[in-house]
This record gives structure tokens, sequence and C-alpha cells, in this order.
């Protein structure tokens, strides 16, 4: 399936009530060819790390002090409504120390927004006294709307981005470009150095965001089209150019974070039953396969990669939506979005790679998901991007046709009342598939799991549906030796039907 992805009219708002002594009288033309040209000069030429001006005062701009500066309001680009939302800028600190500029653009014009520290309030500490005049921002943030204090898409921290979505609530992140993530080579995080913010009167809930890329591999132009309706839609197109040979391109990366939730409660420390920004990898393969990655919270680096060609799309989600399974009346987990990344034209070969990453708290994002070329950049090449981000609560495009994962649970093997294996290389696993024709069965009990473990041996499998409900339960035991992870395979089936995506998993055996 390939979709139509319209490029967004923007016509030229004014800029509202904002206090004009902080932007340029002086404007330059701009649009994306200008902005392709300076990316392209910049790849000629020797990589200059960002400037870190004051670092001495920014390093020491903690979180909390964060959230003592707070953005005068009357500097805010478009909140009289000329424009689609307000703009307000965020302040450099210690993790966001290295400025970006930030250019406000009309009839094809751009002027600069330039920092003065009457722009923030700093709450009676002298910050703000010690920094010197047009210091750059860290970023900036869309309002949902005039005189309000919330916000529901940000661009702050190297080229790291999100979106509240659906349910306005934050929670994973993408970013522009993954380079070298989780290999031998030191990981490199290209940054955006400046942005082109642009509206229009006539779509109301559109806005678009330019963005130069830099970093010592790579430059890149960047546009995002970004509509919002009950759900978030960003377009994305970027021209890369790539500075040095590169031996693990991320193409579309998302960063999320999962410490742990049912699957693996025998890792959990904390008093909440569940505690993720995603519990999945969602795959849509060019073949048509819909597969389902449950995530998890290894005792090490694991890497799991999965093979495509053109995919139709993939994403880290939250398919658990009940509050009841979070406890959190603060973080609000039940609330996160899922994103889902729809190629818009054929990627070719390639690689789907998960990288999940040990944490031991909620507050480190240690998973990371992207979309891997199989032929390397070299210095010299370019690669057009294209593709469409999808922030709501659940996967756009669900299958009419297959019922999808909505739950992982692994426990103590064999059967209560009889001796049961030692835990040791025997497991149980329980998955619940819920949609497709299955929802609408009368229980039944011919419906097989159909089970392949990298390894090991299977009994005691059987599907049942829960009483009362519309949810199907795969039952199954494992038997296996060593103490590498364990790689499990299993649909439903009925006689020669597929009922269910294919639910993927990685099972790290209980060691101790």
């Amino acid at each position: 399936m390939k979709l139509a992805l319209p490029v967004l009219a923007l016509a030229a708002p004014s800029i509202g009530r904002a206090d004009l002594s902080v932007i340029d009288g002086q404007g330059s033309p701009f649009d994306f060819e200008v902005l392709l040209e300076r990316a392209r000069k910049l790849a000629a030429e020797p990589f200059r790390p960002p400037a870190k001006p004051a670092e001495n005062i920014i390093k020491d701009i903690r979180f909390d002090d964060t959230q003592k500066i707070k953005f005068d309001p009357r500097y805010s680009l478009w909140d009289d409504g000329s424009g689609p939302f307000p703009i307000r800028m965020f302040h450099l600190h210690k993790y966001a120390p290295s400025p970006v500029k930030l250019h406000v653009v009309s009839d094809g014009m751009a002027r600069e927004v330039r920092y003065k520290a009457r722009m923030f309030d700093y709450r009676g500490t002298d910050i703000g006294d010690k920094l010197p005049d047009d210091i750059g921002f860290a970023g900036f943030r869309v309002m949902n709307g005039p005189d309000k204090e919330s916000d529901w898409l940000s661009f702050q921290g190297a080229s790291y981005f999100r979106s509240s979505g659906e349910s306005n609530q934050y929670g994973l992140s993408a970013r522009a470009l993954a380079l070298n993530t989780a290999t031998e080579s030191k990981e490199e995080f290209p940054v955006f150095t400046e942005f082109w913010i642009e509206g229009s009167d006539a779509s109301p809930n559109a806005v678009t965001v330019y963005a130069l890329l830099e970093s010592k591999s790579a430059t890149g132009a960047y546009r995002f089209d970004v509509m919002r309706d009950k759900a978030v839609v960003m377009d994305v197109h970027a021209e890369v150019i790539v500075r040095n040979d590169i031996q693990t391109l991320g193409i579309a990366p998302l960063t999320s974070m999962y410490w742990f939730g049912e699957n693996n409660r025998r890792s959990a420390v904390d008093w909440r039953p569940e505690v993720h920004d995603n519990d999945g990898l969602s795959l849509w393969t060019g073949a048509g396969e819909r597969i389902f990655r449950p995530l998890t919270n290894p005792p090490h680096l694991q890497v799991s990669t999965y093979i495509d060609e053109n995919p139709r799309g993939f994403g880290l989600v939250q398919r658990d939506r009940n509050f009841d399974h979070y406890q959190d009346d603060g973080a609000f987990y039940e609330r996160r979005p899922s994103v889902w990344i729809e190629p818009a034209n054929d990627w070719g070969k390639g690689a789907i790679q998960l990288v999940e990453i040990p944490t031991n708290d909620e507050i480190h994002d240690n998973i990371v998901a992207f979309w891997k070329p199989e032929t390397p950049m070299k210095s010299g090449d370019t690669a057009t991007l294209d593709y469409r981000l999808h922030w709501r609560d659940l996967q756009p495009y669900p299958p009419d046709n297959v019922a999808q994962v909505i739950a992982t649970r692994v426990g103590r093997a064999g059967i209560p009342g009889q001796e049961r294996p030692s835990a040791r290389g025997n497991r149980k696993f329980v998955i619940d598939f819920r949609g497709g024709p299955i929802s609408e069965m009368a229980p039944r009990f011919d419906i097989t799991p159909v089970i392949n473990p990298s390894r090991g041996k299977v009994t005691d499998s059987y599907v049942i549906n829960v009483v009362d409900t519309d949810i199907w339960r795969a039952v199954f035991d494992v038997a296996y030796e060593g103490d590498e992870p364990l790689d499990l395979r299993c649909y439903l089936r009925l006689d020669d039907k597929t009922l269910s995506e294919t639910w993927l998993y990685t099972h790290f055996p209980i060691t101790e």
C-alpha cells in the first residue's frame, strides 16, 4: 500500500503580539532550497562543533533550575491567534547547552528571533544577570493555544523532537538520524543548529518547521509538516549529505523507555505494577506480515534485527491503555503516545533494528528502534528521506483480518498441584490476543498455537477463550538449556487459516 502524503499549503501569517525588539528587522529570502544549499556547503567544509556560550554558567543550570526559569509569554510568536499556535522558547541548560538559532518565516522572508534576558523570568535568581545577550535558545515548543501553559510539540536537544499526541501526554521521542547506535564505533548524535518556523492562516492546525542538521559524519536539510487534529501527523522530507563513512545509519529513529511490565515482573522493584512509555515494537513487513515484539529490560545490551524489504511501517506502541495496570496519576503511562513510521516510498532492502539497554529507573531512555538500510553510507553519498510519523494512542491501519497481541506474561512452568520443574531452564508463556475474526468466535478448542523456539522443547500448549471476554489466550511451556537468550515465535491458527499477528519474543533465562 502506498499513500500519497500531501504537502501542507502554508501561507504567511503575521507574527502576532510578540515584542518585535527581539526579532530582526532585516529578513532574508528563505525556502527549502536555500536550506539545502546551506547543508551542501557545510558538508564540503570541516565539521565545527557547535559553540557553547557561557558554558560555565549554563552547566550549573540543572533540572530544578529549569523549572524556575519561565518564558515570558509576551515574547511568544503568534499568541494572538494570527498563526497556527503560539510558539515559546526553551532556555539553555546543563542537558541542552548548545544553542540553536530560531527564525520566523513570513512572505518568503526569514527573520531571526534573538535571545534577550528579559524574555525569561529567572524567579529571583541572578542567572539572567550573568548571561550575555544573544546566547541563543535550547529549542522551542508549540503551545496548545493562546494563554495556555501546555504544549503539544517540542524540539529540544541534539536532533530530538516529540509530540504529546492524541491524549496530550508526552512520552517517547523521535530523532532526525541515529548514527552508529549500538556498534563498536562511538555513537554520534547529530544536532539541529537552526530552525525556521512557518505557519498558516488558511490551515489553523498546521505548522511547518525547517531544520539544519549538522554532525561530524553528515549534514542535512529537514522539513516537518505537522498537522494536529485528533492525533498528530508529521510528514518528514529530508536531504542528507554524508561527510564521513557511516557504519550504521538509523533512519526515522525512535527513543523510548521500558523499565518493567507484566512480562518481566521478577525484575520490578517499584510499587507500581508497570512502568514504561511503550510496551512493544510493531512491524508491518513488505510482504504483509504483521508482527508484534514485546519490549524487555534485558540484563545486558540486546540488539535485535528484523530483515525486510520495503517495509509498510513500524513503530513503538503503547497497547496497554488501562490506568489500573500502572496506577500512576502523575506520569499517566496509559496516555503515552504510540508512534508509527510510514514510509512514503520504497526503502529497499534493510532491517528494522531494536536496541534494548538495561535500566534500573524510569528516568533513562533505554529503547531505540530505527530502519537500517542494507548498504552502508559512504562519504559523498546523499539520501532523500520521506516518511510520515503518526503520534496517536493506537497504531494506524490496524489489521482487520488477524488478532493483535495485547499482553504477554511469563511465569513458572508446570501444572498447579503437580511437581513443578526448576525455574531455571523451564518457563511458561501466556499471550493474549484480541481483534479480527477471532473476537467474534464462540468458545472452541480447535484453535492451535504455532510455536517456534530457537531451541528447547515446547509442551502443554493450548488456546482458550478467556471467560466472558473477546480475548483469546495461548499458553505453553518451554524447556531449554543454556543461559543465552531464547527467541520465540508464536501465532494462532485454525486449520490452514492464520488468526493472529506473529508474536516474537526474546526471553532471558533465569541464571541465579
